[in-house]
């Protein structure tokens, strides 16, 4: 028989052998098996796939044909190759992305940068590649490598990836210093260089040709650092098999060339809104408006505009070319989107007599969806405005205006709101979210130019010259070029 004091002691043997035991089992059994295709069952069994995304012109934005951004397509596209609908989170930050896909699912496409070893996230391969570039103020001299950064007020987005670049070159040159947020955008991180509150700034070369017509007191700058691939996230813990799809998904656009024309689609043409030279204008002036001018004529008589008008429109829109095909993939001579196009009865986008027609209906019936209060040039400029960047868009920006103290009912009180579109501080407050509102600011400002100098040419054809006869000398060439620009 045990004595009491060896009882105790077999009893806390059997206790610590028990838990050993227990121990042992738990390290000896593996962690729960995930089916390698459990996620993407998942989606395609509730036939949608969330995206957490970011309200941006890169990624995802409404713009005037819809949803659209360079990320979107491929979101878009990727949701139709899985069968389901896709679901959009893009309220996000860029430090917010992947916590959401860890913690929520099921994908993340923010512009992310590809960061080996990210605890819980699996990466996509590589989307394209994203180089990191220096901006600056104008007027700022001797910013030309990476060491005349030292001693700048220098600013970048947290979470973006730029930063690498700067921990790196912080090495060589331990004085360097920077400011990153999480609240801003790259428009915002231009403005602030623009308006003296940054010296320069870090954002990549894509972003920064998708933004510099905005930002005219901007200088590109020079490139930092080796690029980083922007890629998709997914979560680790829930099998591979919606990874491989994705991957799978990518490779097939890559191949078959689909990937490289929405890459030249959204960021090879940063020139869209460039103000044409005037010998430039002139040269299509003569080789190009007379085949479209009695369509331009024709459609003025239905709609009560001037044709100058509309056929400066056509130019801004086009360079009265039926066959051109925007940045952002509209068509024809007045660049049309689809749902415009089957609105206004066009069957045929290319076709100039039905995209003239279609155009002015188009024009004419946005100016008269405006409200009343708004009047004479103030309501033509916020109706060329609005048949740029979208109706939603323009009432977003008279109330920012309205918030602001202006008056929405003014063109030149709008026309300063627009550009706070591309501001998350103000965009997240509004119905449409994000647009590129420099944009129109800059359409209208072409469109009232090139109307300008057509009406001043067809008076000064009608005065001194026979039409088509009498090529225009050096001195009335002159005169075009000494013609001030419009604020």
């Amino acid at each position: 028989m045990l004595t009491p004091i060896y009882r105790h002691i077999a009893t806390y043997s059997s206790t610590y052998r028990a838990l050993a035991i227990t121990v042992l089992l738990v390290m000896l059994t593996p962690p729960a098996w995930v089916p390698p295709s459990e996620h993407l069952t998942h989606i395609q069994a509730k036939d949608f796939i969330t995206i957490h995304t970011r309200n941006t012109p890169t990624t995802y934005y409404e713009g005037r044909q819809g949803p659209t951004g360079f990320e979107y397509e491929l979101m878009q596209r990727f949701a139709d190759h899985l069968g389901v609908s896709l679901n959009l989170n893009a309220s996000h930050h860029p430090e917010s992305v992947l916590p959401a896909v860890r913690e929520q699912g099921d994908l993340g496409a923010a512009a992310l940068p590809l960061l080996p070893n990210t605890p819980g996230i699996h990466y996509t391969r590589s989307i394209i590649q994203m180089q990191p570039l220096v901006v600056y103020r104008r007027g700022l001299h001797g910013i030309a490598a990476p060491k005349d950064l030292v001693g700048l007020e220098l600013g970048t987005l947290s979470g973006a990836g730029t930063s690498q670049a700067l921990l790196a070159l912080q090495r060589d040159y331990p004085q360097l210093s920077w400011k990153e947020s999480h609240e801003l955008e790259v428009a915002e991180l231009l403005a602030r260089v623009e308006n003296d509150t940054l010296d320069a700034a870090i954002i990549f070369d894509h972003q920064f040709r998708l933004n510099r017509l905005f930002f005219p007191n901007v200088e590109r700058g020079f490139f930092l650092g080796e690029p980083l691939s922007m890629a998709w996230a997914v979560p680790s813990q829930r099998g591979l098999g919606l990874l491989e799809a994705a991957n799978q998904f990518l490779q097939t656009l890559q191949e078959d060339g689909t990937l490289a024309q929405l890459v030249n689609r959204y960021f090879g043409h940063d020139d869209y809104l460039e103000y044409v030279g005037t010998r430039t204008f002139l040269a299509h002036l003569d080789e190009r408006l007379p085949t479209y001018t009695g369509l331009f004529k024709q459609a003025a008589l239905e709609t009560g505009f001037d044709w100058k008008l509309l056929a400066a429109v056509g130019y801004q829109e086009s360079h009265w070319d039926p066959d051109a095909v925007s940045p952002t993939g509209v068509r024809g001579l007045m660049m049309l989107t689809n749902p415009t196009a089957s609105e206004m009865g066009v069957a045929d986008r290319t076709d100039p007599a039905q995209s003239i027609d279609g155009g002015a209906r188009y024009l004419r019936s946005i100016k008269d969806r405006l409200p009343e209060s708004i009047t004479g040039d103030d309501r033509l400029y916020m109706a060329m405005a609005a048949y740029n960047v979208g109706l939603g868009h323009l009432y977003d920006a008279r109330k920012i205006a309205e918030t602001r103290g202006g008056d929405p009912d003014s063109w030149q009180d709008v026309r300063t709101a627009l550009p706070l579109l591309q501001q998350r501080e103000w965009h997240s407050q509004t119905r449409h979210g994000y647009a590129r509102g420099g944009e129109p600011v800059i359409y209208v400002r072409n469109i009232r130019r090139y109307y300008e100098m057509i009406e001043y040419v067809e008076r000064s054809r009608q005065q001194f010259f026979q039409l088509s006869q009498t090529p225009m000398d050096d001195e009335s060439l002159l005169l075009f070029e000494l013609i001030p620009p419009l604020n």
